[in-house]
């Protein structure tokens, strides 16, 4: 195993502790690597690691802790052995910007686009080369996967999506103009296309994740399978059942 952790003194800490107590292997050797810190962290190493496709077990040293287990210095070796395996597919975002150049990142939580200056978004969306939307005007829009359900677009009001659902959450981002249209959600084999109108004055970004594009005219996202990322969770706490108490959650 190996650990890896956060950029803060209470994760570090607590990898120092742990590569005391166990046997350790570099990252890039690593049957299986420990993250300690929080959501964000865990989806840095995801994308550290994208191309080992190596097991992530995360334990919470961070200050929000969806994605990780509990943190616990016992028994680490039987935890990992009894750990349930989640598999997640990333978004694949391709963004041509308006000068004609290109752009294509991974996005495990959302690929989102958001209006760059105090002008709202105007932006045309179509899902599987039919046009859904002729004009949406909004701070943004964002796709996002199940294991983003509970990040931005949970914030924006979209969706919570089980993992098992194979569907994507299409979510709005403060729509002015359809004020009623809420979102939608996508089986997970759609390929969404959303094009930037009046883009000369009213500019947008894209961004996959962390990846930010300035300035798009036009990003097309899909799931990507040729991509698994593999996630490992302890029997009690669930990824599904995380889902599902969440959506009943009223605090």
């Amino acid at each position: 195993m190996a650990f890896v952790a956060a950029d803060t003194a209470y994760a570090r800490d607590a990898r120092d502790r742990l590569e005391t107590r166990y046997k350790t292997v570099p990252p890039e050797e690593a049957d299986v690597v420990v993250a300690l810190g929080g959501d964000g962290f865990m989806l840095e190493t995801l994308h550290r690691y994208l191309e080992r496709r190596v097991p992530i077990f995360g334990m919470h040293r961070g200050s929000v802790g969806f994605l990780m287990n509990d943190y616990g210095e016992d028994e680490l070796e039987r935890r990992l052995a009894e750990a349930q395996p989640v598999t997640v597919y990333p978004l694949r975002m391709h963004a041509v910007c308006r000068d004609g150049s290109t752009m294509e990142a991974l996005a495990i939580n959302e690929v989102s686009l958001l209006r760059e200056t105090r002008l709202a978004a105007k932006l045309r969306i179509a899902v599987d080369g039919i046009v859904r939307l002729e004009e949406l005007i909004c701070d943004g829009v964002l796709v996002a996967t199940p294991a983003g359900s509970t990040a931005y677009n949970l914030s924006a009001h979209g969706p919570i999506i089980p993992v098992g659902a194979n569907l994507l959450a299409l979510t709005p981002i403060s729509a002015f103009r359809p004020r009623t249209w809420r979102g939608a959600l996508l089986p997970d084999s759609s390929e969404v296309s959303i094009e930037v109108l009046e883009s000369s004055h009213r500019s947008v970004s894209a961004v996959a994740d962390y990846t930010e594009v300035r300035d798009v005219a036009k990003v097309t996202t899909r799931v990507d399978r040729s991509v698994p990322l593999n996630l490992l969770f302890d029997p009690e706490h669930n990824y599904e059942e995380r889902i599902l108490a969440e959506q009943f959650r009223t605090a």
